[in-house]
């Protein structure tokens, strides 16, 4: 018989903490209007802010991530550092040199303000939790600054959905940003990007359990409540096939059956297994409702949205810019990122391509490519006072 899977993976106060920090930010205005309050970041640092505070690096996260980048899986951490390679002493993001701050996202679920949070009347926010942007995120990520007492970054870098966030950044608050890393992302969400989205949205708001989110309530009145895990799960199917390509998949799996399985008797390819336990983990450790949020802000995704279009909106950046894209990424096409190297002035008008056989996860997984790239950049943006040793 097999193992029930936890309705949500959303993590809940009283849960193991970790490395965890909090910081409350009030009352935040959204860009659609209306606003959202109490609301709370999580956030983990590495190093020691310098004494003219201008070593701190963030790190932004993609979809699925949060604000474990350094350290092992334990508790308070469902996983591992996602990227173990690029930060600590010696690498890329050197801890022992620069402040590294990685939050995790408002509308997340693992410590930030989302659907699985708490309202004012003590209730999960459930289908109340309002529509976020991206814009909204960095506002709150603004007020995350503000805390530490950082009033400009060395670096803003992250990929994907973290890309988005960079360019906010750097869009939005442009003199706080001395030099950025946008990976495998665009100026705006494509149509076919949309389309891949919507149908990871659309798959987990047709599972039954999932109640437009108020599953939440009912998991609130009944821990062994049901929740959406197959609509969950599907979705993340979907999304893993676009994070990887059409070569790997090849080289990987063909039409290899998985184990003594036969397809032709109801048994399963070995891509079937491969995508449904990508499915299975994410479940454990994500929440429904809040993969909902973050996809609907991805889609919402367009730096020149009442900005005059992405041309003026991006020349507002003036600091140093490393954009790189994956020469085998089917959901960030290459030429996305050729394109926003463009607009952002880059020299010879080209991203930097990242050449790998793992498509658009290859941002998380090619630590040398990506760490020379990172190392380059603040180089490039240089680091005042002394450095510091490593801690936190």
């Amino acid at each position: 018989m097999s193992q029930r899977l936890p309705a949500t993976g959303a993590w809940r106060e009283g849960d193991p903490v970790g490395h965890r920090r909090f910081v409350a930010v009030g009352t935040l205005p959204l860009e659609r209007g209306g606003e959202l309050p109490d609301v709370q970041l999580a956030y983990e640092t590495w190093g020691e802010l310098a004494p003219d505070g201008r070593n701190a690096v963030l790190v932004l996260h993609a979809l699925t991530g949060d604000s474990h980048v350094l350290g092992p899986e334990g508790p308070g951490h469902p996983t591992p550092g996602w990227w173990e390679p690029v930060v600590g002493p010696g690498r890329a993001l050197d801890t022992d040199r620069y402040f590294v701050v990685a939050p995790n996202v408002l509308g997340g679920c693992q410590g930030s303000t989302g659907p699985a949070s708490r309202a004012p009347d003590g209730r999960p926010w459930a289908s109340r939790f309002p529509t976020l942007t991206i814009r909204d995120q960095v506002n709150a990520e603004v007020a995350l600054a503000d805390h530490l007492g950082i009033d400009t970054w060395a670096a803003v870098v992250g990929g994907s959905m973290g890309g988005m966030r960079v360019l906010e950044w750097a869009v939005g608050q442009p003199d706080r940003v001395r030099g950025i890393a946008p990976l495998a992302v665009g100026a705006a969400s494509t149509a076919d990007q949309i389309a891949l989205q919507s149908i990871q949205i659309h798959a987990i708001r047709s599972d039954r359990h999932y109640r437009g989110g108020d599953y939440l309530l009912d998991l609130d009145d009944d821990p062994d409540a049901e929740g959406p895990v197959v609509g969950l799960a599907l979705a993340r199917r979907l999304a893993h096939w676009t994070y990887r390509c059409r070569e790997e998949f090849l080289i990987r799996f063909g039409r290899t059956h998985q184990g003594a399985e036969d397809p032709f008797d109801e048994g399963r390819f070995a891509i079937e297994s491969y995508l449904e336990h990508h499915g299975t983990k994410l479940v454990q450790r994500f929440d429904a409702a809040s993969y909902v949020a973050l996809t609907t802000a991805m889609n919402l995704h367009d730096i020149g949205r009442g900005r005059d279009g992405a041309v003026a909106a991006l020349g507002r950046y003036r600091g140093e810019v490393a954009v790189a894209g994956v020469d085998s990424d089917r959901l960030y096409p290459l030429e996305e990122q050729h394109a926003l190297a463009h607009l952002l002035g880059v020299s010879g008008q080209r991203a930097t391509v990242i050449r790998s056989p793992h498509g658009h996860d290859a941002f998380l997984l090619e630590d040398r490519q990506v760490g020379a790239l990172l190392a380059d950049l603040l180089h490039r943006v240089g680091v005042g006072g002394s450095s510091p040793t490593a801690g936190g």
